[in-house]
Protein backbone atom coordinates (compact mmCIF):
# COMPACT_ATOMS: atom_id res chain seq x y z
CA UNK A 1 0.00 0.00 0.00
CA UNK A 2 1.38 3.16 -0.54
CA UNK A 3 1.96 5.78 1.89
CA UNK A 4 0.44 9.31 2.76
CA UNK A 5 2.36 12.18 4.71
CA UNK A 6 -0.35 13.99 6.77
CA UNK A 7 -0.69 17.57 7.70
CA UNK A 8 1.13 17.33 11.03
CA UNK A 9 4.47 17.62 8.36
CA UNK A 10 6.79 20.20 9.44
CA UNK A 11 8.24 20.58 6.05
CA UNK A 12 11.34 19.46 7.09
CA UNK A 13 12.95 18.35 3.85
CA UNK A 14 14.41 15.06 5.47
CA UNK A 15 12.04 12.50 3.76
CA UNK A 16 12.51 14.14 0.13
CA UNK A 17 16.01 12.88 -0.49
CA UNK A 18 15.05 9.58 1.00
CA UNK A 19 12.91 7.97 -1.17
CA UNK A 20 14.52 5.54 -3.36
CA UNK A 21 11.34 6.11 -6.34
CA UNK A 22 11.03 10.00 -6.08
CA UNK A 23 7.57 9.42 -4.93
CA UNK A 24 7.76 12.35 -2.15
CA UNK A 25 7.38 16.01 -2.94
CA UNK A 26 7.01 19.59 -1.93
CA UNK A 27 3.30 19.85 -2.16
CA UNK A 28 1.29 23.30 -1.69
CA UNK A 29 1.20 22.88 2.55
CA UNK A 30 3.21 20.05 3.19
CA UNK A 31 5.08 17.19 1.35
CA UNK A 32 3.27 14.68 -0.64
CA UNK A 33 3.92 10.77 -2.13
CA UNK A 34 2.45 10.18 -5.26
CA UNK A 35 0.90 7.02 -4.72
CA UNK A 36 1.58 5.14 -8.31
CA UNK A 37 5.42 5.82 -7.44
CA UNK A 38 5.51 4.65 -3.74
CA UNK A 39 6.80 0.90 -3.08
CA UNK A 40 7.07 1.28 0.63
CA UNK A 41 10.76 1.23 -0.68
CA UNK A 42 9.92 -2.45 -1.27
CA UNK A 43 13.11 -3.56 -3.86
CA UNK A 44 14.87 -1.10 -2.14
CA UNK A 45 15.38 -1.13 1.72
CA UNK A 46 13.88 -3.45 4.46
CA UNK A 47 11.61 -0.82 5.90
CA UNK A 48 10.34 2.49 4.30
CA UNK A 49 13.16 4.93 4.46
CA UNK A 50 10.64 8.05 5.30
CA UNK A 51 8.94 6.69 7.43
CA UNK A 52 12.43 6.18 9.07
CA UNK A 53 13.50 9.46 8.76
CA UNK A 54 10.50 11.05 9.80
CA UNK A 55 10.73 13.23 13.00
CA UNK A 56 6.79 13.73 13.74
CA UNK A 57 5.89 10.58 12.72
CA UNK A 58 3.58 11.74 10.32
CA UNK A 59 4.09 8.85 7.15
CA UNK A 60 1.20 6.55 7.52
CA UNK A 61 -0.07 4.09 5.57
CA UNK A 62 -2.64 5.31 2.11
CA UNK A 63 -5.63 3.29 2.41
CA UNK A 64 -6.88 4.36 -0.51
CA UNK A 65 -4.51 2.81 -1.96
CA UNK A 66 -3.91 -0.95 -0.64
CA UNK A 67 -1.48 -3.05 -2.09
CA UNK A 68 -0.11 -6.59 -0.90
CA UNK A 69 3.97 -7.24 -0.76
CA UNK A 70 3.49 -9.02 -3.98
CA UNK A 71 1.79 -5.94 -5.93
CA UNK A 72 4.33 -3.74 -4.28
CA UNK A 73 7.17 -5.88 -6.13
CA UNK A 74 5.74 -5.84 -9.15
CA UNK A 75 5.16 -1.92 -8.87
CA UNK A 76 8.88 -1.48 -8.09
CA UNK A 77 9.76 -4.00 -10.91
CA UNK A 78 7.73 -1.80 -13.39
CA UNK A 79 9.16 1.90 -12.30
CA UNK A 80 12.97 0.53 -12.00
CA UNK A 81 12.37 -1.44 -15.46
CA UNK A 82 13.26 -4.68 -14.43
CA UNK A 83 12.08 -8.45 -15.64
CA UNK A 84 10.68 -10.68 -13.46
Amino acid sequence: MALLITDECINCDVCEPECPNDAIFQGEWFYEITPSKCTECVGHFETPQCVEVCPVACIIKDEAHPENQAELQKKYESLKGVQS
